[in-house]
């Protein structure tokens, strides 16, 4: 029994080692002043009474009775100061010194001091701290070490050779100089250059001075100069300031060891140096304290401090609350400032008053200005809506029954073009540019936006749209509605995927695009423009028919669109004029220099499109260094009898040439120079059913001699050759009609 009653009692003792060593300043009865120093924990005075052994003080009596504290036994490092907030201290620092002796002519007096910190937690300040030289011939060094085999050097010079010059507080380098040292740093000694001495000013400066000194505590006096005020002033020592910390490792290290971790007090945080290795504890904001010690950051009473809150103080761990009592208010967040409804300053009631206004002025004028800007944009949109019949639309819409036409409003289209994004342009020319949109039912369609609108268009767009609109043609793209809030109408079409036959024709010019297929899209885009001519009431004059608005289906079917530059012909004349406008290249030469717009001026752009098909050449191309009008270049071939010379080399082949050569002479009547002697549209589309119906059947393979001979040999009577190739024409349709 005696025996398990030790072993518990040797376990106990063990157990509490740690925890009395903690409570080491007050269950040891430790000394916690010196003097007039204070020395908190983790300092010392005596064995056990420090965090470690570089931390212990030792507290002696001087010849003057009076108690300083010193690092070690052997060090004669006084300390004045310790703070636990900053990691700092102040100990005195001997003033190192040489003087001219002028009877022995050298220098004989001096004592060159050193300061050693190598076996404490101190390393010298490098932000409080400077090396300073005083003397009117004074060249000194600086030597640091850092603890390490490493040594630094640095050095100023303070010159002056007569008291002229000198001014009090002044350190620059007449009579005084200083200079930064580095970080880090926990030893230093101190030699003056011996060609630097006082020989040439021994008149009036005799000695030299040189110490690292906090700079905060040095103004330079002109008496250093001709006196010993700066080393006896100060018995010999002046304060610098040191840095201390714990360790050698960041706080982040350290705060996995438990044992040896620090900061043990609740409610307090670990700080990494900035000078050199190791950390120090503060206690957090709103506790006061010793963080060194278990419970030692205690919360700070703010309430006691009756500055603090005028009003209701109540005090919380770490903070306060501040609250006014009824009939005061509080300027600020919990400042404690509490002020009487009625007694707030004039001045600050104006303040706020004239801040108030300024507030209440910029909103409204900013809302009356959105306001305003609104109106004025519905104003615009109600205006341009009304220009172009946006009410006969609405009445149209509204009295029948199926009339599928949609009024957009600008922001769908917007959306549906992603703001009419560069990406999404299908296709662009003279009269606009067409973006591939997506409505938010999903549906595809081709947006088209006009650059110009004349003012006939103006005022006639809503009767005009009202008859496109109910355009119904296999052959022809079905414009679905438009946009009238804009100052040029949106037109929105129905959206063909294929592309054009422009680009069928020269942008895949490598592809094989046979014979066959080109009739068929030449008679399908026929067929389109004949109903526009012969069939529409009144008839439409597109006026821009060319390979690029002749759009191409999932099948490759002829879809005639673009009726942007569309106009109505009147019902009393076969022509008007108008303001010129179409593609360079298919426009007939009589409208351009008449101004007299007829459907025949839709023939001749045609006729430029089937010479396009039968080619494969552009309405300008270039031949050589030399631009050339297509449509030049093949009625001079024809009439030399070199049309194979400008034929397509894909279509060319004797079983089919006499079938081209009745294409080709139906494009030559096409772009005749006289509107009146050019067939009409719905003639065209019958003459190339006929051609196509003739190459249908196998047992025809040649148009007759006549035809051919008509063909070959060019004849002076252009009508009675029109009427003779017609003429027999119709013999070999009977013929294959009685084949059959």
């Amino acid at each position: 029994m005696d025996w398990l009653l030790l072993y518990h009692l040797f376990i106990t003792v063990l157990i509490s080692v740690p925890y009395s060593l903690a409570e080491a300043p007050q269950s040891l009865g430790c000394q916690t002043t010196c003097g007039d120093v204070n020395i908190p924990y983790p300092f010392g005075i005596g064995q056990g009474c420090a965090l470690s052994k570089e931390f212990e003080l030792n507290c002696t009596r001087d010849k003057n009775g009076t108690y300083k504290a010193f690092t070690s036994e052997s060090s004669d490092v006084e300390v004045v100061n310790i703070s636990l907030f900053q990691g700092q201290a102040r100990v005195k620092n001997w003033i190192s010194w040489q003087c001219y002796n002028s009877t022995a002519n050298e220098i004989s007096d001096y004592s060159w001091g050193e300061l050693n910190l190598t076996t404490t937690p101190f390393r010298f300040s490098s932000t409080q701290n400077k090396f300073t030289a005083i003397g009117a011939q004074t060249l000194a060094y600086f030597y640091l070490q850092n603890g390490k085999p490493l040594w630094y050097r640095t050095g100023c010079v303070s010159v002056c050779l007569s008291m002229q010059g000198l001014v009090n507080g002044s350190c620059s380098g007449i009579g005084c100089c200083q200079t930064a040292i580095p970080l880090g740093m926990n030893y230093y000694t101190v030699r003056f250059d011996g060609n630097f001495n006082s020989s040439d000013v021994s008149s009036f400066s005799r000695c030299s001075y040189a110490v690292l000194i906090d700079a905060n505590s040095f103004n330079f006096s002109t008496t250093y100069i001709t006196t010993t005020n700066f080393w006896y002033g100060n018995n010999g020592q002046v304060p610098v300031v040191v840095d201390w910390s714990i360790g050698n490792e960041t706080c982040q290290a350290a705060q996995r060891n438990k044992t040896s971790y620090a900061c043990v007090s609740s409610n307090s945080s670990c700080i990494d140096s900035t000078n050199g290795p190791g950390y120090f504890c503060n206690c957090d904001k709103g506790y006061e304290g010793n963080p060194y010690l278990p419970g030692g950051c205690k919360d700070i009473d703010e309430c006691l401090n009756k500055s603090t809150c005028s009003g209701i103080c109540t005090n919380t761990p770490g903070s306060f609350i501040c609250s006014c009592p009824r009939g005061k208010h509080q300027v600020g967040n919990n400042t404690g400032d509490c002020y009487n409804n009625s007694r707030i300053p004039l001045w600050v009631k104006m303040l706020i008053g004239i801040c108030v206004c300024i507030v209440v002025v910029l909103i409204l004028s900013s809302f009356i200005y959105l306001v305003h800007e609104r109106r004025k944009i519905a104003t615009m949109k109600e205006k341009y809506f009304r220009e172009y019949g946006g009410q006969l639309l609405y009445q149209e819409m509204k009295s029948k029954q199926g009339f599928t036409f949609t009024i957009f409003k600008e922001e769908e289209l917007k959306e549906a073009t992603n703001n009419f994004d560069a990406k999404n342009i299908l296709g662009e020319g003279g009269n606009g540019a067409v973006y591939k949109g997506t409505l938010i039912n999903n549906e595809d369609v081709a947006i088209k936006r006009c650059k110009t609108f004349d003012e006939r268009q103006k005022k006639e767009f809503g009767k005009e749209i009202l008859i496109l609109s109910q355009i119904n043609h296999k052959n022809i793209v079905r414009i679905l509605g438009c946009c009238l809030e804009v100052e040029i109408p949106i037109l929105v079409y129905e959206f063909i995927p294929k592309g054009t036959l422009f680009d069928l024709i020269h942008s895949y010019h490598t592809s094989h695009f046979s014979l066959s297929s080109r009739l068929r899209i030449a008679q399908e885009a026929a067929e389109a423009l004949a109903y526009l001519h012969s069939w529409a009431s009144p008839p439409i004059v597109h006026r821009d028919v060319k390979s690029s608005n002749i759009l191409l289906d999932e099948n490759f079917m002829a879809k005639v669109s673009d009726f942007g530059a569309s106009v109505l012909a009147p019902s009393d004349q076969d022509q008007f004029a108008t303001l010129v406008q179409g593609t360079r290249g298919y426009l007939d030469p009589e409208y351009m220099q008449t101004g007299q717009l007829t459907v025949k001026s839709d023939v001749y752009s045609f006729g430029v499109v089937l010479i396009e098909l039968l080619t494969r050449k552009k309405a300008f191309y270039w031949d050589g260094a030399e631009e050339r009008s297509l449509s030049s270049a093949f009625l001079s071939a024809m009439k030399v009898n070199k049309l194979r010379e400008v034929l397509d080399d894909q279509i060319l082949n004797e079983e089919s040439m006499n079938l081209i050569s009745g294409v080709a002479e139906l494009a030559r009547e096409c772009l005749n120079m006289e509107g009146e002697k050019r067939p009409e549209m719905r003639e065209v589309a019958e003459t190339l059913d006929r051609l196509r119906k003739t190459m249908k059947h196998p047992w025809v393979h040649e148009i007759p001699e006549e035809i051919e001979s008509l063909i070959c040999e060019p004849s002076t009577n252009k009508e009675l050759e029109i009427t003779s190739y017609r003429s027999l024409e119709e013999k070999a349709m009977l013929t294959i009609e009685s084949g059959r």
